[in-house]
């Protein structure tokens, strides 16, 4: 390997473990906005009370998941991520303009902006990370 190789090599794994720590706290921050909402009276709404603490459990464990997971499941753990962001920022986006389940949401509801931001963060990241993973690894 020459010593450019080695450097792009370099490079590309700690922007892999970067993206890791990255996407793993994006995650675990989407299940405290759902286990603080839950707390402050999501937790009365049917439908959605519950499944703020799937969310809750889901944010969790996917961040420790991207954290855990040897170097060739990597894609795999950023791919379920990512799906698990991009499906949530869907419920979000849904539940504001036509309804989910019953409840409608407003943007001027606690934390909507930074659920919004947060969630499509994680979704760019994983997705980036799952590509950079890919493509070092084959899979």
């Amino acid at each position: 390997m020459s010593g450019h190789t080695a450097t792009r090599s370099s490079r590309g794994g700690v922007a892999i473990g970067v993206l890791r720590l990255v996407g793993a706290a994006l995650l675990a921050a989407i299940a405290v906005i759902h286990a603080y909402l839950w707390q402050q009276g999501y937790s009365g709404i049917d439908v959605i009370g519950p499944a703020f603490l799937v969310q809750t459990v889901l944010g969790f464990g996917g961040a420790l998941l991207l954290l855990a997971a040897p170097a060739r499941l990597v894609t795999w753990a950023a791919v379920l991520g990512a799906a698990f962001a991009a499906g949530s920022l869907a419920a979000l986006v849904v539940s504001t303009t036509v309804g989910l389940f019953g409840f409608v949401e407003t943007t001027e509801a606690t934390l909507w902006w930074e659920s919004f931001w947060v969630e499509a963060a994680a979704v760019v990241v994983l997705v980036v990370l799952a590509g950079l993973t890919r493509r070092r690894t084959g899979r």
